[in-house]
């Protein structure tokens, strides 16, 4: 008699997440390499706990210690390294609060909720790594009731949820607060910044697309990948659903030294987010962290790179190179230099 074949039930987003990667020992083996022969640093890992879903580990080159992707999530010697002109607060945030916790306004026209203090993953070069994100928690109740105070200004159009990564807010959460923007009814757009369809692609359900696409409003869904590497089948899969369910889709990256500094992995990215429904908007220059120089790209070499990928892509799969000063009015952007 034959038995039938045991099912082993598929893990939920939530599983995956308590389930990630959160020790050097672990990530060494899930990437074949003897920890000996990692530049992993525990002062590093004190400061800033490695923390990497086994999905996105996944994609990691096999026994390749220079990884791209490895590269952004292994707490690293070089981060211990001090560094003029780097600190814990690069965009000055901390001076921006303005008495309600999570708000920041930084620039005209739209306002920013940092939502949540946790992420899916600890990518080493975060700007809020150190962010006091104890100190600027709301409750769901609060949170709609800012909403609600911020949106009394006719001049606010756009509400943006950022964190930490915002997706790790319960579907509910996020579809409440959907439904408490559109009932102003005007012309609003939540926006969401987030790295969990990139890390974790389950986390695109159907009751994340339902609490999203439920009302009228405009939603975009700003990703951040930073190498063709991440976006793999099931990514890009999720993504595709994301776009099928009227959500636009952008994607901004983080120009880094030993990832994605080069015109040809850039391209290549470009066609992975298009081929998925994502198009690429902002890569930007590294904001200048403690303990993230080592991925530091000079501006020069910067704007060669957006020149080149010129070169190689039509205009609509060229990011804009963009770079953040604190007290400016908005992103500055930066022209490429052109291959002569």
């Amino acid at each position: 008699m034959s038995s039938a074949l045991k099912v082993v039930p598929q893990e939920t987003w939530q599983e995956q997440l308590q389930g990630a990667i959160r020790t050097p020992a672990d990530l060494a083996a899930a990437v074949g390499i003897s920890l000996e022969a990692l530049p992993y640093s525990l002062a590093a890992d004190n400061a800033f706990p490695l923390l990497v879903p086994k999905v996105f580990a996944a994609r990691m080159e096999q026994g390749n210690a220079a990884d791209p992707l490895l590269r952004q999530v292994l707490a690293a010697h070089d981060e211990t390294e001090i560094t003029a002109g780097y600190s814990n607060d690069p965009l000055a945030e901390t001076s921006l609060y303005a008495g309600t916790p999570g708000l920041l306004q930084k620039y005209s026209g739209r306002a920013l909720l940092v939502v949540t203090g946790q992420c899916a993953v600890n990518c080493r070069y975060c700007f809020r790594r150190d962010y006091p994100y104890s100190d600027n928690a709301q409750s769901s109740a609060e949170r709609l009731s800012t909403i609600d105070q911020l949106l009394e200004d006719a001049s606010i159009g756009e509400i943006i949820l950022s964190g930490g990564d915002p997706l790790l807010l319960p579907d509910e959460q996020l579809a409440a607060i959907a439904q408490r923007i559109a009932q102003h009814e005007r012309d609003l757009t939540l926006r969401i910044h987030t790295r969990l369809p990139i890390v974790i692609p389950d986390r695109v359900t159907d009751t994340l697309l339902q609490a999203l696409s439920q009302t009228t409003l405009r939603v975009v869904l700003v990703l951040h990948s930073n190498h063709p590497n991440e976006i793999d089948e099931p990514t890009a899969a999720a993504l595709k659903r994301l776009r099928n369910a009227n959500i636009t889709v952008l994607n901004q990256s983080v120009l880094l030294a030993g990832v994605n500094d080069n015109a040809q992995v850039l391209a290549t990215l470009s066609d992975r987010l298009f081929a998925a429904g994502a198009l690429p908007y902002y890569i930007h220059m590294l904001d200048k962290v403690r303990g993230a120089a080592h991925f530091d790209v000079p501006e020069e070499r910067s704007r060669q790179l957006l020149g080149e990928l010129s070169a190689l892509r039509p205009g609509y799969l060229v990011p804009k190179l963009a770079v953040e000063r604190p007290g400016a009015a908005s992103k500055r952007q930066l022209a490429p230099i052109y291959p002569s």
